[in-house]
């Protein structure tokens, strides 16, 4: 059987899908013992600003049963990217 074309991915949607959610998991982890624990100032301010995209709350009305979803956000920060880059170089490295 002939390898896989360069660029191929062995790996599924799953993988990537838990690498880039526990890489936001140690990024969030990390802008908020950097916000707690570092002096302030410049340096502080630049790895804990975060932009905080949102959605919601969504209305869902089913006749019978009326709920609304969210609101949903996710603080992103610089420090949370940089966890998203450790996880994936963690995983790789590992499989």
């Amino acid at each position: 059987m002939p390898p896989p074309p360069r660029g191929h991915s062995r790996r599924g949607s799953l993988f990537h899908t838990l690498v880039l959610a526990s890489g936001f998991v140690i990024g969030g982890l990390l802008t908020q013992v950097g916000r707690r624990f570092l002096p302030p100032g410049a340096a502080k301010e630049f790895f804990t600003t975060g932009v905080t995209p949102a959605i919601g709350p969504l209305p869902v009305d089913l006749i019978i049963l009326k709920f609304a979803i969210g609101p949903i956000a996710l603080d992103v920060s610089l420090l949370s990217l940089l966890g998203v880059v450790v996880a994936y170089l963690i995983a790789r490295s590992l499989f």
